[in-house]
């Protein structure tokens, strides 16, 4: 994977790329017999499918812990507008 960043110096833009090495490690799985035949017999890398499973798995649970801990604000927030209108509304054109 490459991460690409812009940096400016002096008014010039570089760009850089940088390649991002992730370190697999080996685990154990139970996972249910008949769900992998299937998975062999249809030619699926079991190994990325369940990455890609953890993956998202792990992208929803920091979604949800980050609406959690941020509730509060968010309800504020809301509240505000609510009772006020939106900041800068008068300088909306649309």
């Amino acid at each position: 994977m490459y991460i690409y960043y812009t940096t400016a110096s002096k008014g010039i833009a570089m760009v850089a790329n940088s390649q991002v090495t992730s370190h697999k490690k080996r685990t154990n799985l139970s996972i249910d017999s008949q769900l992998l035949l299937e998975a062999k017999l249809l030619g699926i890398n079991v190994s990325q499918a369940a990455e890609a499973g953890l993956a998202q798995a792990v992208k929803l649970q920091k979604q949800q812990r980050w609406l959690k801990d941020n509730s509060q604000a968010i309800e504020s927030s809301n509240d505000f507008v609510t009772q006020h209108g939106l900041p800068l509304a008068e300088y909306r054109h649309f």
